[in-house]
């Protein structure tokens, strides 16, 4: 599991020469007119080359427990009780969350066999039970490890050339992932004899890409990275491998946010919410409240029986003074607990405390934006998923679901905290009329929330019409009528209840449904097919929320489309609804 670190420099990579020792002796020039090195296929450098390219199997430990090899998807788990289907590895993270749900429960994990896994070298094994499973996992390093290198990839294509003992070429070949390269060794002994042709580009954890020109640039370069970065290759998913000296650097590289906070038993939330805690390294934590006044304190962190602990003390914030237990990091945030079921969590803020407005000002007019999500005042308004925003100079914005716009005025100013918000007014439409603080700006997203209030936009851009996926799923989804085949929400089967309908998803975004026993029943629904947040596909539903229309609004990710089926899964907390259209 690559997760990086980002404390190692590597901008003298090559001002140190390294003297590396191999097989290797000058042949005749080839192809590319220069001189090159033959490695022995069993050298030092060629299982660098191999490790490099081996199949990471850590991503997964929290389901098999070993990072020598992973699961293929799709699988399917049961988490204290709860069946889940694992299709990506984006469905591990629903996993950990049902295991952190309740801190003190005792968790269950039970694989549904037969599965298979990919062995390091990409070879693939049928398991078909839990004892074949721990064998195989009992041949992995103690503690998980595994002999991969993950902090440092190759960019291919990559071409390598083949010599016999008497170093007379038998062939070339040309791989394009890390799959072939480790097949090719696979094919190899250790009386073979390889070259490889250079320049070959190397991209480091931190997105850094190196050249190299040579077999000993090659080994340095990949010595130098594979200890540089956390592999996260142990079996506990919530220590995130984190040490003492990580932690202090990742308190003090970036503003905090406040997002929970319990105390003696009482939730304190409300109280606390988006106060900002900024920790410096001379010990001291400035903390700014909502009206902006400061308030001073001091921190400091230890090892205790095997866990980091983070000690804050301050004359006023008495809820935050305590010695807490550091249950986690990464991903954007800290969980902090202690006895009796204290908790606080944050959040990071380093791109939206003190960003300037600005900013976020030429982000909104350059695009439209798509309402993903609406909490006004802690209830949510569903009628608004798919709506689109477009903030126009001037302060003006207006808000339309493709049939009926609403206009307003939009603003952007910066709270006491110094956190952007966004103001806007509009009186036809209450749900959105909010100074809405800024939570996330993000690429595709922007996210903007306060206790009890929250709302989601997706960027929605003119070049979409470029998107060949994007052109051809709305082409499909316009030119024929639907009916919902089949709906199941859980492992509840609902599909009788939309069975007497037909949907037609309109060239302005719209939904035009009809009763086979009536007439039309609904003619200004939503529907969008767009990039979700990760770059994935998906499709917005808007159906009002009266039943049993309603119980179909919401956003889904695209599965599969055909020119005759539908194919839609969303994630909820107890599981999957699917939902899927025939014509």
């Amino acid at each position: 599991m690559k997760k990086f670190l980002s404390y190692f420099m590597f901008s003298a990579l090559f001002i140190a020469a390294l003297s590396f020792t191999s097989c290797q002796k000058e042949i005749e020039p080839l192809p590319n007119g220069e001189e090159q090195e033959t490695i022995s296929a069993s050298s030092a450098t060629a299982k660098l080359i191999e490790n490099t390219s081996s199949q990471d199997g850590s991503f997964d430990n929290i389901v098999d427990g070993a990072s020598c090899f992973a699961v293929q998807f799709p699988y399917t788990v049961e988490v204290n009780g709860l069946e889940l289907t694992i299709d990506s590895i984006d469905d591990l993270r629903l996993i950990e969350e049902i295991i952190d749900a309740v801190d003190t429960d005792e968790d269950l994990l039970e694989i549904l066999f037969p599965i298979t896994i990919t062995l390091a070298d990409f070879t693939e094994i049928t398991i078909n039970s839990k004892q074949e499973l721990r064998a195989i996992a009992e041949e992995c390093r103690e503690g998980g490890s595994d002999d991969d290198i993950e902090c440092i990839d190759f960019v291919y294509p990559m071409t390598l050339y083949t010599f016999d003992s008497h170093l007379e070429r038998t062939g070339s070949v040309t791989v394009n992932s890390d799959r072939e390269l480790r097949r090719f060794f696979a094919g190899t002994d250790e009386h073979d004899f390889i070259s490889i042709d250079f320049p070959v580009t190397l991209v480091l954890y931190d997105e850094t890409e190196v050249v190299v020109n040579s077999n000993a640039e090659l080994a340095h370069a990949i010595e130098t990275a594979k200890e540089a970065c956390d592999e996260d290759d142990d079996n506990d998913h919530n220590d995130d491998d984190f040490t003492q000296e990580r932690l202090n650097e990742y308190l003090v590289k970036c503003p905090w946010l406040v997002h929970e906070v319990k105390r003696d038993g009482q939730y304190r939330t409300e109280q606390y919410f988006d106060y900002a805690m900024n920790f410096y390294e001379n010990g001291s934590v400035v903390v700014k409240d909502r009206e902006g006044n400061i308030l001073e304190g001091a921190w400091s962190t230890r090892v205790g029986e095997h866990r980091i602990l983070l000690n804050l003390e301050f004359d006023v914030l008495v809820d935050f003074t305590l010695e807490w237990l550091v249950y986690e990091i990464g991903e954007g945030k800290i969980k902090l607990y202690s006895d009796d079921g204290n908790k606080i969590i944050m959040h990071k803020a380093c791109d939206i405390v003190n960003t300037d407005p600005d900013t976020l000002r030429s982000i909104l007019k350059e695009c439209s934006w798509i309402i993903k999500r609406v909490f006004y005042q802690g209830e949510g308004i569903e009628r608004l998923l798919g709506y689109e925003f477009k903030f126009m100079p001037e302060g003006l914005v207006t808000l339309s679901n493709g049939t009926t716009t609403s206009d307003g005025t939009w603003e952007i100013i910066l709270n006491d905290q110094d956190i952007p918000v966004m103001a806007i007014t509009m009186g036809e439409e209450p749900g959105v009329s909010f100074e809405w603080p800024l939570r996330h700006l993000g690429d595709r997203y922007l996210k903007f929330e306060v206790e009890g209030f929250e709302l989601i936009l997706l960027r929605n851009c003119d070049n979409d019409h470029i998107d060949d996926d994007l052109v051809e799923i709305r082409s499909i989804m316009r030119s024929n009528t639907w009916s919902v085949a089949s709906y199941t929400v859980g492992e509840m089967d609902n599909t009788s209840e939309y069975t007497d309908y037909i949907f037609e998803f309109g060239a302005l975004h719209n939904i035009s449904v009809s009763n086979l026993n009536a007439d039309p029943i609904l003619t200004d629904g939503i529907w969008r097919a767009v990039r979700g947040f990760d770059g994935g596909l998906k499709v917005y539903l808007n159906l009002g929320d009266e039943a049993p229309l309603g119980g179909l609004t919401s956003d889904y990710k695209l599965i599969s489309i055909t020119q005759t089926r539908i194919e839609l899964k969303k994630e909820t907390d107890s599981g999957y609804n699917i939902l899927v259209f025939e014509n």
